[in-house]
């Protein structure tokens, strides 16, 4: 977000230079003047003089005196400041953490220049205080004593524990309860009673290191083909690759061939995730492949935790490092190689603060460090092909699944013609033949996913007398239902209400009816029609915590399940052996949205998820419940035919000129007040430069009008491909006065347009 502060400096980032030599580091004595760049959201560089004794390099992390207040920066280049007219302040003190290497820097400016973000707010995202990354005290481990004593009670949480530490050593009594699912205090009085002990190891001896060597795998030959190509690409000094494969084939075991040969090099290693929680069984392939586990890095890491690997990543002991999209903002002190597992997943655009795509800025950060980078999908983005059909990436394929299984057959069902039946429990969301599938999959002992992207009971609550809608206070949605009308939710700022006993606009009693199905409605009906089946519901609230995850992951692999009911968490990535039916509720659901990608990702979506079912000697099927049986998505899901898709999807987007054929940039002005927020987006509107082939289109109320009690407008540019447009908005953006109260959010490249 751009406000008053940043705006007024958007057109001075000319002043601000990326250091241009990677091999020559430059250092500075005492009584130069140094340009620091701050921990803090501003585009500007602030002089401060050397001390004497001190002698600092560019990347040095500095504590400095800024008004009254201490902050803390990075030694980014050679002052500018005359002295004669300028009084300088010197650097208070050089903080004992490890330099930010060149490529860093470099990385840094480039993806503030290309997002339009203020410098410092994107230095921010590598370190957002440096300063609680100091103290390299020892840190516990926690082991088992062996022998229990004979008075020691075996009870079910402690038998969990003991469970949890006989697979290897924990380092705070924290991490072993969150694996345990037991409380500390169960831990504590076991360590009391010496069934526990405690060791103290230094922090880099917390992050193994990978044996390569351990265990090789036994590719088939498609794999074996794909594996030498990626690793012959390590060779050279950057490259981009894109590992393509359909679900099931393996495309795992493939990149871990290049990691291992990265490690062999002395390499450090970034596996980027869309959702780290989701990565239960990639953990599990990855101790069975290297004999550890890598240092893991998202935005619930405890304090503790975060410096630990933080440190080790930048001193070089954190060798693969596995993590959500901010992981590739990290000091790696030696990268060589970085993968991108999912790479079409829209998780890896960062929608607040700082907006950037983490797949397109990790090719940045390749040729930054001289690394290859690896995007790996079984359905990759129409970017991604696009950069493959000019030649800029390289493209291996799998084009047959591991081992005796094979793809799952895929049929529509038309719900036109095959309406679901109302039951003895209510309104039915099931077709016929969708029921009659799961029937002879609970009959011959067999799995069915039942998929909805959609959480709650329903999304939708209106009068039945006078059709009035329940809205969020805050924006400009509907209230789902969760827990069965127990509340209601907004999906989009957080907030809950009770359920409404009369209607707000008529007052009419016992009118507002639920419409629509949620997961939880779902599950409603499963239970009527199923009662003696095992069910559970799989989304992104019941699956908040590893711990959940591991579990259901643990429960559904087992074949304790009969039927599963899940959202998009479910989709990818997961292999089930026992899953040999998904049937997808309501697959038109994407089709009817407004987004330019909404083709595409329902085509993702639904690719990923039918790729659930058969993985293993049981042949799986797929049944999709369409209105939309002719759409093009729908048919080439059925016809195994994405190719025909894709090529129709890229003909679209060439007509419009959208992207990947054309470039785009959304602005979004927003406020609590709706007259401010109308003048500011006005004033952008009238001033808009004429430039040969560019567009501006607009000002519209977004499609959230409001969210989160700020009213937003929006502002879209569209250019030729070959037309970078940041110069231009830099300067048009820059003239304006835009007030305290008013933000301005640049999006370039949106990935969603709410």
């Amino acid at each position: 977000m751009i406000g008053q502060s940043a705006m007024n400096n958007l057109n001075d980032r000319k002043r601000v230079e990326a250091p241009d030599d990677f091999s020559l580091p430059r250092q500075f004595m005492p009584e130069e003047r140094v340009a620091i760049l701050l921990f803090f959201a501003v585009d500007k560089l602030y002089d401060y003089a050397v001390p004497a004794k001190m002698m600092l390099t560019v990347g040095d992390i500095v504590q400095v005196p800024f008004g009254h207040r201490t902050m803390y920066g990075v030694v980014w280049q050679q002052g500018q400041t005359d002295s004669a007219l300028t009084r300088i302040k010197y650097i208070t003190d050089i903080l004992p953490l490890p330099s930010f290497r060149l490529p860093l820097l470099q990385f840094i400016k480039w993806v503030a220049d290309y997002t339009l973000q203020p410098l410092g707010a994107v230095l921010q995202l590598v370190a957002r205080d440096p300063s609680v990354l100091l103290g390299h005290s020892e840190e516990k481990v926690l082991s088992c004593e062996g022998n229990l004593p004979k008075k020691f009670a075996i009870t079910q949480p402690r038998k969990r524990v003991l469970s949890s530490i006989a697979k290897g050593v924990f380092n705070s009594v924290t991490d072993l309860s969150e694996d345990a699912n037991v409380s500390a205090s169960v831990i504590t009085s076991m360590i009391k009673c010496g069934v526990i002990k405690i060791e103290h190891t230094a922090i880099k001896d917390l992050f193994e290191t990978p044996d390569t060597g351990r265990r090789h795998l036994i590719l088939e030959k498609e794999q074996a083909i794909a594996a030498k190509a990626l690793c012959e690409l390590l060779k050279t000094k950057f490259s981009v690759s894109l590992l393509e494969g359909v679900t099931g084939s393996g495309k795992t075991e493939v990149y871990f061939e290049p990691l291992a040969a990265a490690l062999d090099e002395g390499k450090q290693v970034l596996v980027l995730v869309p959702e780290i929680t989701l990565t239960i069984q990639w953990f599990n392939r990855f101790r069975e492949r290297f004999g550890c586990v890598p240092a893991i890095w998202h935005s619930n890491l405890s304090k503790k935790t975060r410096k630990q690997t933080w440190l080790a990543i930048a001193n070089g002991d954190a060798r693969v490092v596995i993590g959500a999209r901010s992981a590739l903002f990290l000091p790696y002190a030696n990268l060589g190689l970085i993968i991108v597992d999912e790479e079409h997943d829209s998780s890896f655009k960062q929608e607040d603060g700082v907006i950037y795509n983490a797949r397109d800025m990790s090719v940045v950060r390749g040729r930054a460090e001289s690394a290859s980078v690896v995007l790996v999908s079984a359905t990759p983005s129409l970017e991604t092909l696009t950069n493959v059909a000019s030649g800029k990436y390289k493209h291996s394929i799998l084009k047959q699944r591991v081992g005796t299984s094979v793809l799952p057959k895929i049929a529509l069902i038309d719900m036109l013609k095959n309406p679901p039946i109302r039951g003895d429990w209510g309104k039915s969301w099931l077709s016929p033949p969708l029921v009659s599938s799961i029937d002879e999959a609970l009959a011959h002992g067999d799995q069915s996913l039942l998929f909805l992207n959609r959480r709650g009971y329903a999304p939708l609550t209106l009068c039945a007398q006078c059709g009035y809608r329940v809205e969020c206070n805050n924006c400009s949605a509907w209230l789902v239902q969760h827990g069965a009308a127990r509340y209601l939710q907004c999906h989009h700022c957080g907030s809950k209400s009770s359920p409404l006993l009369e209607c707000p606009s008529c007052n009419a009693k016992e009118t507002m009816v639920a419409c629509g199905p949620g997961i939880e409605r779902i599950a409603e009906e499963v239970k009527a029609r199923w009662p003696e089946a095992n069910i559970v519901i799989a989304d992104s609230e019941s699956l908040s915590k590893d711990q959940a995850v591991r579990q259901l992951v643990e429960k559904i692999s087992s074949g304790a399940t009969d039927i599963i009911i899940g959202t998009q968490i479910l989709a990818k990535g997961h292999h089930f052996p026992n899953l040999t039916l998904v049937g997808v509720i309501d697959a038109d659901i994407g089709l009817s949205s407004w987004d330019l990608r909404a083709s595409e990702r329902t085509h993702q979506l639904l690719h990923q998820v039918s790729g659930r079912a058969g993985r293993e000697e049981k042949a799986g099927s797929v049944l999709i419940q369409t209105r939309e049986v002719q759409n093009p998505v729908m048919q080439s899901l059925v016809m195994l035919d994405s190719r025909s898709f894709v090529e129709l999807e890229k003909q679209s987007r060439q007509i419009l000129k959208m992207p990947p054929f054309g470039r785009l940039v959304s602005i979004i002005v927003s406020g609590k007040k709706e007259e401010s927020v109308v003048k500011v987006v006005n004033d952008l509107s009238h001033i808009s430069p004429i430039i040969a082939g560019v567009e501006f289109l607009g000002p519209a109320p977004a499609f959230i009008s409001m969210l989160r009690g700020k009213y937003r407008y929006r502002l879209l540019v569209r250019g030729p491909q070959n037309y970078l447009l940041q110069n231009d908005i830099r300067r048009w953006v820059g003239k304006i006065v835009v007030p305290s109260s008013v933000k301005i959010q640049i999006d370039v490249d949106p990935y969603n347009f709410y």
